[in-house]
């Protein structure tokens, strides 16, 4: 049986958030020994800050998609939701 045509686009969602959430996790444990620099612990403040809205996104979008599946009254057929910029 044929994969949809968006399963590329849903493995590099899920590839992209657990990529960011990677890397999130790193910055937290490299904040938590505290031997950044105030400069450095900003830039990686502000960056966490990016990662976590980026993953928020991710989740959002997946719990809505989830929803529409579990609708009774929805289209056979769900198109995924573009993210939102």
């Amino acid at each position: 049986m044929a994969k949809p045509a968006s399963a590329p686009a849903e493995t590099s969602a899920v590839a992209a958030f657990e990529h960011s959430l990677d890397e999130l996790e790193q910055l937290v444990a490299k904040m938590e020994v505290g031997e950044l620099s105030l400069d450095e612990s900003l830039a990686s403040f502000e960056r966490g800050i990016g990662l976590y809205r980026q993953c928020q996104q991710s989740l959002e979008q997946a719990e809505l998609r989830v929803r529409l599946l579990l609708d009774p009254d929805a289209p056979d057929s769900a198109e995924p939701f573009a993210p939102e910029r």
